[in-house]
This record gives structure tokens, C-alpha cells and sequence, in this order.
């Protein structure tokens, strides 16, 4: 074999093998990482996906064959990725837009890398004939992934988002839903143009088995994509197959229109409301979706305030902070994603991103239908598969492998209507001599070097990050060494890196096996990390929250207040933000600047109860008891709530009797404890009524007689109190 065919014969299998190693991805879980079933997938996607490239790259310069080609669907993946990194580059926090975070693991890197795999599976998998083989893989991957699913259905195994809705090996149900969704109907493509019977019933009955699970993942946005695409498949060959064949197509599609609306005209039965599944899937309405209407009107007003680059990639977090709506006070606290695939990208890059990912479908499906490489069923299969996926996205966003599976469609189609390029045809090869003396040594260091740089300072980082996490042991000093290292050598990752140095800080402040000297190194670096994040975004109220809150875990009651002021300005609307600062304000002893602020939450979110007892608490501080009686009465019905802060509000106003209410209140409970009978005593004796004092410890020792010592021992000292009087 000569050397140049000794190099080709190499970079061929180093692309191939790497190719047919990312169907695996959805196995992969990295328990030894920070967010492990997203961390680990993607380094092993993006180390798979360069290596492919590279090699893919090489094998171009050798042989002429697979080189790139010209298709329009090639030119909008391209030119979308293109456009990102100018959004991208324009964006609040280019960093993260660029690299994002651990727990999406997405940002422009992704995207180059989905670029890198589009041209590689593109030309390697179309010379070497493999699509078939390639998705057959995928398929093979998914038969261990479903069987995961069926142990969390019998209760072997957890699901690992505690809920009814199955995960498997993804770590969550909407992205298990999208990821079964491309399979069925792959595996129905498959089966179409099978020749050897067995492997084709065995498909169709994967695509049934993989359907059915769709429905136990919960996932209201691909179920509706599941059924409607079927319905399309059906209508599609009903009007485009023989006359046998329409017959049958028409008659499923009936029976789909018929079981959906039978099932939804049942919505209110036993039947239906009896089963979790059914009865999620069947409560899907307008109200149900009310907060992501609200969300992608939040994300529009930002679209309209950047509407040519968008606010890049992963900077939703600006949208939302600066045009928070106050209805979802008692939703997630930190949206990152609209929830809607399509406005994420019209935010993330613009009206340019915006038209870009649509011509991903649209010149998708019109090249699928001029193709005639493809037969009938498998367009219609892949027809249905990509308005499936569009279906699901309008409602949720996407993930890492819901992108491969889309990216891999849109390279089969590029590869069977791209068209070979003049100028790279006229290219010459490299000779054979120079394909083992330079293209096989380069393409090696190439791939070492861009697995090192791009990926390896990212796993330390994952990896590390849980040592730093692990439970606080005898010696707390192990873990808030491994938070120095990892903030002395910063990864893509810093602001989570942070978030998560402030939250250890907080808890080692109240762990006993720490030393004085490890708690103040340990809030003082957290700090100071913070402070360096503000200072680098100080438009992001995330960032200017959490240094508020380091610091009031230092006792820094003025800063923490300057830093919660600032992100009230970012975040006008944002009702936990007010809360936050009233709180500060009454710990300092400013119970008037206490009361604004929790009036302005009140105001925000009247619709709320426990805005009206912060209101109504605050009011209380100022003395003003008759107006929040009234707000009491408006919410309530009853001016005696089960509230800490408003026991704490009577307590320091001296209001005996409502402080003593509330805890009669508490006791009144079927689960109430000693704890709380000692904490109604306790506001007896603060009131000066010795008599129920005692006769609430007495009380108390007799409903619970393992408290009988304790019982004795505040008697005694109620009595030596009286005494000393």
C-alpha cells in the first residue's frame, strides 16, 4: 500500500469511527462531572465531532471526492452559524454567548461544532455510502436508552427528575421526548426501504415501542408533534401513493383524528382523569400556557430593543430581568430560555438568526421533495420527522442531541442534492508522500490540540467542581481549597464556578467543624469572586443578587444593600428582588425603608398572599396596626396568619396578644410539636402571663413525655426569675 493510500486508508476510519461513536452520546451520564447528564454528553460530542472534522478535512486534501459541495441547505447552515457569531460577538456577556455554561453546554462553540459535524457526516457518510448504517447505529443506541426508560416505568431504577415522567438516560423528560420522537420516525424511514423482513418488522416495532414511551415522558409539546406528524404522514401518502396504498393511508388518518378526539372529548372521564399521563396530556389549554405566553412577551419587547443582533446566546437572562413580569413570582426564579425554540433564536441573534433557522427548515423540506435519490415514504418519514421536531420546539427549547439528530438530517439531505464545487474540484490532491509526511502528522496535532484547548479545561472544571460540592467533611479546608484552585484557573464556566462558591460560603458559615479563620476565607473569597463577576457584567442582576447576598452572609448589611438597590434598577419588576431589600432594611433596623419595599413587592403581585403578610408585617413595624389589619382582612379574612415575619413584627412592636394568637394558631395544627408548644410558652412568658406559661409547659410535657426534663428546666427557671423579682 502506498503512503498516500496508507494515510487516506487512516483518516478514513479515524472519521468514520468518530462518526459512528456519536450515536452513542445519549448513553453517556458523567456522574463525576457538574450537571452529569449534560457535561458529559457534550465533551464527548464535541471531542467526537473534532476529530471527524479534522480527519474529514485531511481526507479532502487527499481525495477529491470528499470534498465540500454546494447545496442551499449547506449555504443556510452555514450562514446561520455565521451570523450567530456576529450576534454572538455584539452580546452583553460575549464570554458565555460564545461558551456558555455547564448546564446547557451550548453558546457558538456548539454551534461550530454542529457546523464541523454537518460537513463531515455530509461528505464521509456519502462517499462511504454509511447514512444508512449511521442512523441504524442511532437506532441501535436507542433500544438500550428505552430499555433504561422501561426499568424507571417497573420502579427498578429512579427517574431522576422525581416525578411520573420517565427521563432515562438523558436526565430530563422533554429532552428524552425529542430524542424518541426522531427515532420513531427514523426507524419508520428505515423500515420502508428494508429489504430483510425480520429487521424490518423489528423497526416498526421499535417506532411503536418508542412512540407509546413519548407518551409516559409527558412531554405535551412532542406528543402533539408525535400525533400531528403521524397525521401528516398519513395525509401526505393519501394523496401522493397508489390507489391500494391511499386507501389505507386515509383510513389511518381517520383513525388518528378519531382517537385524539375521542380522548380529548373524554378529558373529564375517570377513565382519563385516573391516569397521570392522559390527564396531563389532555389539560393542555391556553391558561395552562400562560406563562410561556408571558415569557415570549418579554422576549419580543427585547427582540424589539435589539432587533438586528439579538442579545446573543445565553443572554435571555437580560431579557428576563429587564422586562420581568411580576405573574411569575411563584414560577422558576431564572428563566433561560423562552421556551420556544424559535423566539430563543430570534432573541439570541435577531431578526437575521431568526429567518436563518427557519430556511433550515424550510430549504430542508424543499430539497427533501426535489430529491429523487429518496423514495417516496422515506421523504414523506423524514417530512414528518422535521415538523415533529418544529412542533416540539415551539413549545420548549432544544438540547445537544435533538440538535445532532436535526443536523444529521439536514447533512443526508445535503449529501444527496449538493453539487460538487468547480474551483475545490480543481484543486489538485496532495501527493502520496506529502499524505503520510504532512497531512497525517498534522491532522493529529491538530486534533490533540483542539481536544486540549477547547475541552479539557472544561472537564477539570466539571470534574473539580463536584470534589468542591461533595459534603462538607471534618475538614471543610479540602473543599474551599479545591474553590481556589478552580477560581485561580478560570473555565469557560466562571459565573457558575461563583454562584456556587457563595452557596458553599453560605453553608460553611453554619457548619460547627469549621474554624473561624475557614469561614471568613471562605465568604471573603466569595466576595471577592463575585465582585469580580459584577464588575465584568454589571448589567446582569443575577450576578449583583448573589454578591448582595455573600455579603449579607458576611454581616456587610450596607453593601448588601447597595448591591440589591442596583439590582432593583436592572430588575424593576422583579418581586423576589424588593423582598430581598426589604429584607436587608429590617435586619439593619430600618423598618420604614422595610415597609416601602415590601409595599412595592405588594403592589407588584397583589395576587399573591404572602406579599400581602410582608406588606401587612412591614406595616405592623411602623405601628401602623390598623392598616395592616386591613390588608390581613383583604387577603385572609382574618388578621391571625401563620407567619414568622409577622410573628417577629408583633414581637418587636410588643403586640402580645397577636404574637400569642399566631402560636395558638400553630399548636392548633395535628402535626404541631414540642417545638411549638415551648414556642407558644415562650410568648406567654414574653407577654408577662406566668400563669399560661406554665400551664403551656405543663401542657405541652403531657402531650409529649420525652420533653418532661426540658419541661422541668424552664420551670425552674420561670421560677428563679420570679424570685430574682
Amino acid at each position: 500500500m502506498q503512503g498516500g493510500d496508507t494515510a487516506k486508508h487512516i483518516l478514513r476510519w479515524i472519521a468514520l469511527g468518530a462518526l459512528f461513536l456519536i450515536p452513542l452520546a445519549p448513553l453517556v451520564v458523567a456522574n463525576t462531572f457538574f450537571f452529569p447528564f449534560i457535561t458529559g454528553k457534550a465533551f464527548y460530542l464535541r471531542i467526537l465531532i473534532e476529530v471527524a472534522f479534522v480527519a474529514w478535512a485531511a481526507l479532502s486534501l487527499l481525495d477529491k471526492e470528499y470534498r465540500p459541495r454546494f447545496s442551499w441547505i449547506g449555504a443556510a447552515t452555514a450562514g446561520f452559524v455565521v451570523w450567530m457569531f456576529v450576534a454572538d460577538a455584539f452580546a452583553p456577556n460575549a464570554a458565555k454567548a460564545f461558551w456558555s455554561n455547564f448546564e446547557r453546554m451550548e453558546g457558538w462553540v456548539l454551534l461550530i461544532h454542529l457546523l464541523g459535524f454537518f460537513f463531515a457526516a455530509s461528505a464521509v457518510l456519502r462517499v462511504e455510502k454509511k447514512w444508512r448504517a449511521w442512523f441504524l447505529a442511532s437506532l441501535g443506541a436507542s433500544v438500550v436508552v428505552c430499555a433504561y426508560a422501561f426499568l424507571q416505568l417497573g420502579g427498578v431504577l429512579a427517574i431522576h427528575q422525581g416525578s411520573t415522567r420517565i427521563d432515562a438516560t438523558l436526565g430530563n423528560s422533554a429532552y428524552f421526548a425529542i430524542y424518541l420522537l426522531f427515532s420513531v420516525f427514523v426507524a419508520l424511514w428505515l423500515a420502508l426501504t428494508e429489504k430483510h423482513s425480520w429487521l424490518r418488522w423489528s423497526l416498526i416495532g421499535l417506532a411503536v415501542v418508542e412512540g407509546t414511551l413519548i407518551f409516559f415522558t409527558e412531554t405535551r409539546g412532542a406528543v402533539i408533534g408525535l400525533i400531528l406528524s403521524l397525521a401528516l404522514a398519513a395525509l401526505l401518502t393519501a394523496l401522493t401513493a397508489g390507489k391500494h396504498v391511499r386507501r389505507g393511508a386515509a383510513f389511518a388518518f381517520a383513525c388518528i383524528v378519531i382517537l385524539v378526539g375521542s380522548v380529548y372529548l373524554a378529558r373529564n372521564s375517570d377513565f382519563v382523569q385516573n391516569n397521570h399521563t392522559l390527564e396531563r396530556i389532555t389539560s393542555i389549554s391556553l391558561a395552562d400556557g400562560q406563562t410561556r405566553f408571558t415569557l415570549w412577551g418579554m422576549a419580543f419587547r427585547g427582540v424589539l430593543e435589539r432587533p438586528l443582533t439579538g442579545w446573543g446566546q445565553e443572554g435571555f437572562n437580560y431579557v428576563f430581568n429587564k422586562y420581568y413580569e411580576p405573574s411569575l413570582y411563584k414560577q422558576e426564579q431564572w428563566f433561560d430560555r423562552a421556551h420556544n425554540a424559535f423566539i430563543d433564536w430570534l432573541a439570541a441573534g435577531g431578526i437575521p438568526a431568526f429567518l436563518l433557522y427557519l430556511s433550515l427548515f424550510g430549504s430542508a423540506l424543499v430539497l427533501l421533495w426535489q430529491n429523487s435519490q429518496l423514495s417516496r415514504p422515506e421523504r414523506i418519514a423524514l417530512t414528518a420527522a422535521l415538523v415533529g421536531y418544529a412542533i416540539h420546539n415551539f413549545f420548549v427549547f432544544d438540547n445537544l442531541y435533538s440538535y445532532i439528530y436535526f443536523f444529521a438530517i439536514l447533512a443526508l439531505i445535503d449529501s444527496q442534492v449538493a453539487r460538487p464545487i468547480e474551483r475545490l474540484e480543481r484543486a489538485p490532491e496532495i501527493t502520496a508522500v506529502n499524505g503520510t509526511t504532512y497531512a497525517l502528522p498534522i491532522a493529529t496535532v491538530t486534533i490533540v490540540a483542539l481536544v486540549w484547548l477547547v475541552n479539557v479545561p472544561g472537564i477539570r472544571a466539571a470534574h473539580k467542581l463536584v470534589a468542591a460540592l461533595t459534603p462538607v467533611s471534618a475538614s471543610p479546608g479540602a473543599n474551599l481549597a479545591i474553590f481556589e484552585d478552580l477560581v485561580a484557573h478560570p473555565a469557560f464556566a466562571a459565573q457558575e464556578i461563583r454562584e456556587q462558591l457563595v452557596s458553599f460560603a453560605a453553608s460553611l458559615v453554619q457548619t460547627p467543624q469549621a474554624t473561624d479563620e475557614e469561614k471568613q476565607k471562605a465568604v471573603a473569597l466569595a466576595i471577592g469572586e463575585m465582585q469580580k463577576q459584577v464588575d465584568a457584567y454589571p448589567q446582569d442582576a443575577r450576578g449583583r443578587l448573589q454578591l448582595s447576598y455573600i455579603y449579607r452572609v458576611a454581616g456587610d448589611g450596607v453593601n448588601a444593600l447597595k448591591e440589591i438597590q442596583a439590582a432593583a434598577l436592572l430588575s424593576p419588576g422583579k418581586i423576589g428582588i424588593w423582598i430581598e431589600a426589604g429584607a436587608i432594611e429590617w435586619d439593619m433596623g430600618n423598618v420604614k425603608a422595610a415597609q416601602a419595599h415590601f409595599n412595592t413587592a405588594y403592589a407588584l403581585g397583589p395576587q399573591f398572599p404572602d406579599l400581602a403578610v410582608y406588606a401587612a408585617a412591614g406595616t405592623v413595624a411602623v405601628g401602623d396596626i390598623e392598616t395592616a389589619d386591613r390588608i390581613l382582612l383583604d387577603t385572609f379574612g382574618t388578621t391571625t396568619v401563620d407567619s414568622d415575619i409577622l410573628a417577629v413584627a408583633y414581637y418587636r412592636t410588643r403586640n402580645w396578644p397577636r404574637l400569642v394568637d399566631i402560636w395558638k394558631l400553630r399548636t392548633a395544627k395535628p402535626d404541631a410539636g414540642v417545638e411549638t408548644w415551648f414556642g407558644l410558652a415562650a410568648a406567654y412568658y414574653a407577654a408577662g402571663d406566668r400563669a399560661n406559661t406554665i400551664k403551656t409547659i405543663n401542657a405541652a410535657v403531657e402531650l409529649f413525655p420525652g420533653a418532661a426534663s426540658a419541661g422541668a428546666a424552664a420551670l425552674k427557671q420561670i421560677e428563679a426569675a420570679s424570685a430574682e423579682r
